[in-house]
């Protein structure tokens, strides 16, 4: 098995960061090659799946969470942002607070934690309770993506590792085509505390998938809050973070209320924009593989071209808003290319800083992309209140486009 990063075709590894490389605390590490590389990479994907779906499982149960707990719709919404705002923080502090811990055991203990906190959701007697296991939800959100992002690198060949980085992150776009719809179906049929048992059970396979599948995966290095701020100072790496913050900002601030915008679409209906959604998260899977492929070859530019496009489609939903095979045919690109952001980025990322700040990078966008999500949500529901629901897409066009100029250089210099 190889363990150096992806070969990028730019000389973005070159990058500026490799500055915060304190060598005197580099441990050499080996890990033994799983004997079957993809079925680790799966269980991975497994492991985003699980957290996914369970971070955005009250989407569907909301009006069951307020009638079951007595409190407003409002306050049961609650319990969709609390984990975003809990896994911003958890994403830079937990590679931290692990240090040399084995990220096999790391990655299980936060698959079983998940469990339990699903399970506390299932019994939970009031809204406190639940806001609890929420919070619980949103540390092993944070902790599973900051440790299974870059771990891609270190299962399978070189050649290999930005088709395995893309089915990692695959299981963001399967989770919203099957998971939180098949959890809102079980919500509906049997209660919305069956609906949190379920993830519950498949966390705990999960686990077991993980234990068996994956090799012993000692910490490459210690991450320590002063690499954490040191990689955040790099003016190359801070340019990157910023043009990714404002575009995952754009895209929520505008994805989050997109289906206001799609019923003022003459013709469709609500029989019409539940399919069309279907269709978002499945395109947005295909999306995942493209953008991994193109970006093994070019991050920078893939990422580049992406922020373009995505602006490009979502000013274009405006004017369009009179037109249904135009509305519909724009949505379905819409979730095409948001579908390569998270792959992109992370690929990037691993060519642009040294092999010893991977997991630090990985921590710091973990925690960059669930404070875009949750300020996103929040900036999109004012402007939509206040200015009408096509507001959303005009902010989102305006900061992806905000974000260009932000990309960092093809070399350091």
């Amino acid at each position: 098995m190889s363990s150096t990063p992806p070969t990028p075709v730019s000389s973005d590894n070159t990058s500026d960061t490799s500055d915060t490389s304190d060598t005197s605390e580099t441990t050499s590490v080996t890990s033994s090659a799983p004997a079957r590389p993809w079925a680790a990479v799966l269980s991975l994907a497994g492991a985003t799946f699980c957290v996914v779906t369970t971070e955005m499982l009250p989407v569907g149960l909301l009006t069951a969470l307020g009638d079951g707990l007595r409190v407003s719709a409002g306050t049961a919404g609650l319990a969709l942002t609390l984990p975003g705002l809990v896994a911003a923080v958890t994403a830079p502090l937990l590679p931290v607070a692990v240090r040399r811990a084995d990220r096999r055991r790391v990655l299980c203990a936060l698959l079983l934690l998940l469990a339990a906190a699903d399970l506390l959701s299932a019994l939970a007697p009031g809204i406190v309770v639940l806001l609890a296991a929420r919070a619980l939800v949103g540390v092993c959100i944070g902790g599973v993506w900051a440790v299974a992002a870059g771990l891609a690198v270190r299962l399978v060949p070189a050649a290999s590792v930005a088709r395995a980085t893309s089915v990692v992150f695959s299981g963001i776009a399967v989770a919203s085509v099957l998971g939180v719809p098949a959890g809102t179906f079980l919500g509906e049929a049997a209660g919305w505390r069956w609906a949190f048992v379920a993830p519950a059970g498949l966390a705990v396979a999960v686990a077991a998938a993980l234990a068996a599948a994956l090799p012993p995966l000692p910490a490459e290095r210690p991450v320590s809050l002063r690499e954490l701020g040191a990689l955040a100072a790099s003016p190359r790496l801070r340019r990157g973070l910023l043009a990714i913050g404002l575009l995952v900002t754009g895209h929520f601030a505008a994805y989050t209320y997109v289906r206001p915008v799609l019923e003022r679409v003459p013709g469709l209906g609500p029989g019409q924009i539940g399919p069309l959604l279907l269709g978002y998260g499945l395109v947005g899977v295909v999306g995942t593989f493209v953008a991994g492929a193109l970006a093994a070859r070019d991050p920078r530019r893939t990422f580049c071209s992406l922020t373009v496009a995505l602006a490009s489609v979502m000013a274009l939903l405006v004017p369009a808003q009179g037109s249904p095979p135009a509305s519909a045919g724009l949505l379905l690109v819409w979730g095409f290319l948001y579908g390569g952001v998270s792959v992109s980025a992370q690929t990037w990322l691993s060519a642009a800083v040294p092999r010893s700040a991977r997991e630090a990078a990985s921590a710091l966008v973990a925690g960059l992309f669930n404070t875009a999500i949750a300020l996103g949500a929040f900036t999109g529901g004012r402007l939509s209140d206040t200015l009408g629901p096509t507001a959303p897409l005009l902010l989102a066009a305006t900061l992806s486009l905000t974000a260009l100029p932000t990309h960092p250089p093809d070399s350091a210099g």
